[in-house]
């Protein structure tokens, strides 16, 4: 029971906190397991040489998982962030970001993800990071 981007995009608005709604991310797709996420440019996300925060990357990953867990399960449960573990790869400058978050595996009380990150335009990653999941509900 894979959930719609629409259905995805209304689990972010419901559940997030309003400093994660500001990052602008949208739902471009999502499937049994996984969900991927559309992170826009803004220069208010850029850090000092102009390339896209880290900060920005790790919030976009950890929301990514949680969309791809609510897709996994067709619908959003209570769930927190265990751990999260992020490389970053090439610095992104003036491009969205696509934000792939993919369920490695998923239990009764515990999710494993893999998340990619990629420029809009780009086949190389700028980043990759690694969630897990408790799962409250």
């Amino acid at each position: 029971m894979t959930l719609t981007p629409a259905e995805a995009d209304r689990i972010l608005a419901d559940n997030f906190a309003p400093w994660v709604l500001d990052l602008g991310l949208t739902v471009v797709g999502t499937g049994e397991l996984h969900a991927v996420l559309r992170l826009p440019w803004t220069d208010r996300l850029a850090r000092e040489g102009g390339a896209l925060s880290g900060q920005a990357l790790l919030a976009a990953a950890d929301t990514a998982t949680v969309i791809a867990v609510s897709s996994a399960r067709g619908g959003f449960v209570p769930m927190t962030t265990v751990q999260q573990s992020t490389t970053f790869q090439r610095a992104v400058t003036g491009a969205d970001v696509l934000v792939d978050a993919r369920i490695s595996k998923l239990g009764r009380r515990m999710a494993f993800a893999d998340i990619t990150m990629t420029a809009h335009g780009s086949d190389e990653p700028a980043a990759r990071a690694s969630t897990v999941y408790a799962l409250l509900g």
